[in-house]
């Protein structure tokens, strides 16, 4: 082998092969973005990240991953030289040449190494960054404009968005770049492997028709029929993986709200229900895992027998030749060689198909949720001036999601020192009328200007992971400083004197506080916040009338300039506000002083 020709034509051919492979690529994106509906998820999914102007990095990471796969390829037809001229050495008992070629593979596999390191040291950094990219991009559209909430009234409700943001990314991102480099490499092998298949096989008789070059047909038409019967077989495990992910996913989900509603499941000693729940669920998951497995099987033992004839073959069709002296035994083994790669690069879209049953389940997904968002943010809110110093609300209608009126032609305003009470019947909309207010519910003509600083106080108050500080000041930042002498003093107003030493200590609160204990936390919450408006839906529903008394009187006396908005049933909360705001069952209203 002269190294100098070998490495000028090596270079010329890896020029050739990466241009080429990179017009294909874009060529065939495109051609399945206008005719595919998983090419347009895919294209959803992926054009933000392969811009040129914003991404110019990652793309460049991309072409020198694909230009490495090529050199894989490339040292794969080198190898396949390799094994002529060392058996071809044996067989003619050339012992110079075969040292020569001992130390050619030396240097060859040395190759071979680092570029496979380095391949996947530059896979990994270019997946890690795309997934941190992507992730970003969701969270910040879940968490934007309380899309996390709006999408409970879209068309598309969004199950299990825990999964789609955590693991369908990084399976989408990994699963992307192996589809796209083994796609490219399988089809340069083809290519690369045909020719030195084409100069190695002879004619072959079928039937008494001659056939020059019968060998590279043969082998084609092989492993062609044999993807064929493979797609069949394996096309149900697109919709068993999809549906294998979900069920798992609502089993996973039916198992935590266990641990975060322990308490009432035990008091209701619901233990018998909620095992059935889950062994249903269960039973659901492992019947699906059983349609994989014997799908799996099918597929796998199709598969299993190709693989294994494959390696017989070339040999069968060559042994005549070789036996009559018209191949050498390094022709032989190298035609092995050629053809186990070829038949391997055919066989990417064979043995990958069951992979991308996975990869269209996880397509399914992630765009299902960009949807889902999508539809949430394109909800109609009512209109919402958060720069007010004062509750205003002119004309505003709130309806059902099935669209029966609740509230009729609402006005108010509000001066910032006024406190209302909303009473009404069960089910005529006073907690709606509040999610309008704070622009959560779709459901609503009419406008509304609020104070941008306020705060909604619910019947079952958030307290975010980490420590009780942090709950204190949600949903700001908790400052760091010396003591916390300020925030003990708060505690001690609200009757928790008791957690003043477990301020910095992280625990599960929700799960170690009372519900009572929790509200008298929001009323914390409040006066170091010291919001312009303050909500209470039912804020203080879990605690005795002297509890209630003198948290009421603790806003009063602490933000006596703040506007206090309560629903709740008491009567005596009456004494704590200057307006009554009574909503009746057909949609009317009329407000009173108190």
């Amino acid at each position: 082998m002269n190294l100098r020709q070998e490495l000028f034509d090596s270079a010329l051919w890896l020029a050739q092969a990466f241009f080429g492979s990179f017009l294909f690529l874009i060529i065939l994106t495109m051609l399945l973005i206008k005719f595919s509906r998983w090419g347009k998820q895919f294209w959803q999914l992926t054009a933000d990240y392969i811009d040129l102007k914003n991404n110019l990095k990652a793309i460049i990471l991309f072409m020198v991953i694909v230009l490495l796969s090529l050199m894989a390829v490339r040292l794969s037809v080198l190898f396949s030289n390799w094994y002529n001229t060392m058996y071809t050495a044996l067989q003619e008992m050339n012992v110079n040449t075969f040292w020569s070629s001992i130390a050619l593979f030396t240097v060859l596999a040395s190759i071979h190494i680092v570029l496979s390191l380095t391949n996947f040291y530059l896979s990994q950094r270019f997946i890690i960054q795309w997934r941190i990219k992507l992730n970003q991009r969701f969270i910040d559209r879940w968490t934007a404009n309380r899309t996390y909430y709006k999408t409970q009234y879209s068309y598309n409700q969004l199950d299990n968005p825990d999964q789609r943001i955590q693991q369908d990314i990084q399976s989408f991102v990994a699963s992307t770049l192996s589809f796209s480099t083994g796609l490219i490499s399988a089809i340069t092998s083809i290519v690369a492997f045909t020719l030195i298949l084409w100069n190695l096989s002879g004619p072959l008789s079928v039937f008494n028709v001659e056939i020059p070059h019968g060998m590279v047909f043969i082998s084609f038409s092989y492993v062609l029929i044999a993807s064929l019967f493979a797609f069949k077989i394996g096309r149900p495990l697109i919709n068993l993986n999809f549906l294998s992910e979900k069920l798992n996913a609502n089993y996973r989900y039916s198992l935590i709200r266990i641990k975060e509603y322990a308490e009432s499941i035990a008091f209701y000693k619901g233990e018998k229900t909620e095992r059935n729940i889950l062994l249903n669920q269960f039973d659901q998951v492992i019947a699906n895992v059983w349609q994989i497995v014997y799908r799996t099987l099918k597929f796998s033992g199709f598969n299993f027998v190709v693989s294994q004839t494959s390696v017989i073959f070339p040999f069968l069709i060559q042994a005549g030749r070789f036996f009559s002296q018209q191949i050498s035994l390094g022709d032989l083994m190298q035609t092995a060689n050629v053809f186990g790669q070829l038949d391997s690069a055919l066989s990417f879209f064979r043995n990958s198909y069951d992979n991308f049953a996975s990869y269209k389940a996880t397509l399914d997904r992630l765009t299902g949720f960009n949807s889902a968002m999508r539809s949430a943010e394109q909800l109609p809110m009512p209109t919402i001036h958060e720069h007010s110093d004062r509750l205003q609300v002119s004309n505003l209608t709130v309806k059902t999601p099935t669209y029966t009126t609740l509230i009729k032609q609402l006005t108010l305003d509000l001066r910032p020192d006024s406190r209302l009470l909303i009473q009404g019947p069960s089910g005529v909309g006073k907690t709606t009328l509040l999610r309008t207010f704070a622009g959560l519910w779709a459901y609503a003509d009419g406008e509304i200007a609020t104070p941008s600083n306020a705060l909604f106080l619910s019947q079952k108050p958030y307290l975010p992971q980490g420590s009780l500080l942090a709950a204190l000041y949600y949903p700001n930042e908790a400052p760091e400083k010396a003591d916390y002498q300020h925030e003990e003093a708060v505690l001690q107003k609200v009757a928790l004197a008791h957690l003043s030493e477990k301020l910095t200590r992280n625990e599960e609160w929700s799960q170690i506080l009372s519900l009572g204990e929790q509200q008298r936390i929001a009323f914390a919450r409040v006066l170091l916040n010291k919001p312009q408006i303050i909500f209470l839906d039912e804020a203080s529903a879990s605690m005795d009338e002297g509890l209630e008394d003198a948290m009421y009187r603790l806003l009063l006396q602490e933000l006596p300039n703040s506007t206090v908005i309560s629903v709740g049933h008491r009567s005596t909360l009456k004494r704590f506000h200057t307006n009554l705001l009574h909503i009746e069952q057909d949609g009317g209203w009329y407000l009173e002083n108190v």
